[in-house]
């Protein structure tokens, strides 16, 4: 369905985090080791990333093209440093349309989100019963037609309500579920903290070794084969901040995977 990557550290170069690793975002566009839906991702890809002492909100560039195609990118990556980044590479979901609105990762304020999966009956009954979840205020800010927008908006409405980011992802990925199957790997983040979960795609992290040196990574699948990345079991939450990060299970987050 997608790749996905999220680095919080020290501020690296997007070259140096999406490009350069031998088994880079841009390659897992193409050949992807630990896909388990699709083939390759070529219906578009985005990154966002922070510069808090400019403003709180990220910057964002997102394109429907590959990003193997994408040569416009690998011209300005190397001059560009972050300390907290996420991107994705996307192969959408048949009848999905292949447009820039559908091509993570989506932003609303501060945050950045990415989902890589799908939701059962999200053209059809499904569908409209989320969105019938989502409040007046987050509905107006969904752009396109894809389930990943509606999980977003979902997500947002219990921010606003004052849930911390797991907690967010945790009660979305319960809703879902208890409407209908779903494959829910989601990643949230505000520039200080990362939230994602693993539930039915393959998730692996990184922390303070190689790449993600003084920091954390979370990823669908390791950009190298340097040791430290560890496999995320399937229905867990992670957490990461500037201290490292924490691994529990979905259930306790008050989510039941099936």
């Amino acid at each position: 369905m997608c790749r996905l990557f999220a680095y919080l550290g020290p501020p690296v170069s997007l070259e140096r985090l999406l490009l350069v690793p031998p088994h880079s975002l841009l390659h897992q566009s193409w050949a992807p080791r630990r896909q388990r839906h699709g083939t390759i991702n070529a219906d578009g890809w985005g990154v966002g990333w922070y510069d808090t002492a400019r403003r709180s909100e990220p910057a964002r560039y997102r394109t429907s093209r590959p990003m193997w195609a994408d040569r416009s990118f690998a011209s300005w990556a190397g001059l560009v440093d972050s300390s907290a980044v996420l991107a994705a590479v996307r192969s959408a979901t048949p009848p999905a349309p292949v447009e820039e609105s559908g091509t993570p990762p989506f932003t609303a304020g501060h945050w950045l989100f990415a989902h890589n999966g799908a939701v059962e009956g999200f053209r059809a009954e499904v569908g409209t019963k989320l969105r019938r979840l989502v409040s007046d205020r987050r509905a107006a800010g969904i752009e396109g037609a894809s389930d990943s927008e509606v999980l977003f908006a979902l997500a947002l409405d219990h921010l606003d309500q004052g849930a911390t980011a797991g907690d967010a992802l945790s009660e979305v990925t319960r809703t879902v579920l208890e409407l209908t199957p779903a494959r829910l790997n989601l990643v949230l983040t505000d520039g200080r903290s990362i939230a994602a979960t693993a539930c039915g795609d393959s998730l692996s992290v990184l922390s303070g070794a190689g790449l993600a040196e003084g920091g954390s990574l979370v990823a669908s699948e390791p950009c190298d084969d340097e040791p430290g990345w560890q496999v995320v079991p399937d229905g867990s939450l992670v957490v990461a901040t500037a201290e490292g990060l924490s691994l529990t299970s979905l259930r306790d987050s008050a989510a039941t995977p099936r």
